[in-house]
């Protein structure tokens, strides 16, 4: 996935990055604090997030290290800066994001809150009012930068789709696990989350974004044939 990392109490879903438990109250002292160690749980700042440009934001500081101009970040996403203003504000606005001035050119330059190189994390309760329908709003809008990606990737020449160095794959799998299974499942997803989530270096040239999902699924009752 992007740099959004679920996280979630053990007893209602998945958890990736570390186990933990955020309060159900949530004043707006708690919600920034939260922030400040690079954790969205409060559902207004999900929703804050349920926007295909503010998730690209998030998601391009993070691979830019967690701090970038304006400029830079218009050059990554191929956006217009004017653009990119209005959504870095509300960012900023939220506690997402930070704004700093250069000393001497005076350039903006926007970092996250959280500390430098860490992804923000999503820690949710599904019982939190507001919660299930800002995380629902937040899914759509990642899945569908996720369909872009890819389409625009199939388009790439020379990108690799077999071998151990593919660049390209979609996939849905439905299944039954174990508790072991799923913990497995869970410690692999972290695993590519970290892997995925690194900024760029000498060594690290490639950029690629990774999407999932893992749901829980209720078995649907059999229908009773006519008579």
């Amino acid at each position: 996935m992007p740099h959004f990392n679920i996280e979630a109490p053990s007893d209602t879903s998945i958890t990736l990055k570390k186990f933990g438990i955020i309060s159900t109250e949530h004043s707006q002292a708690d919600s920034m604090d939260a922030k400040t160690r690079g954790e969205i749980s409060a559902p207004e700042d999900i929703a804050l997030l349920a926007s295909g440009v503010r998730q690209e934001l998030v998601d391009t500081l993070a691979a830019m290290g967690g701090e970038a101009s304006v400029g830079e970040l218009a050059n990554e996403l191929g956006r217009p800066m004017d653009g990119l203003y209005y959504h870095l504000e509300l960012l900023r606005k939220g506690g997402m994001v930070k704004e700093n001035k250069h000393p001497d050119s005076g350039e903006r330059r926007f970092r996250l809150a959280g500390a430098k190189g860490v992804p923000l994390r999503m820690v949710y309760k599904p019982s939190v009012p507001g919660v299930s329908v800002a995380l629902t709003k937040f899914s759509q809008q990642l899945l569908h930068i996720a369909a872009q990606d890819f389409a625009v990737a199939l388009a790439l020449p020379g990108v690799q789709v077999s071998g151990p160095r593919r660049q390209l794959w979609i996939s849905r799998n439905k299944g039954w696990v174990s508790n072991a299974d799923l913990e497995e499942v869970n410690a692999l997803l972290l695993s590519l989350g970290q892997l995925t989530s690194q900024p760029r270096s000498s060594e690290r040239g490639q950029l690629v974004s990774l999407a999932f999902s893992l749901s829980p699924i209720q078995p649907k009752a059999k229908r009773r044939q006519a008579d």
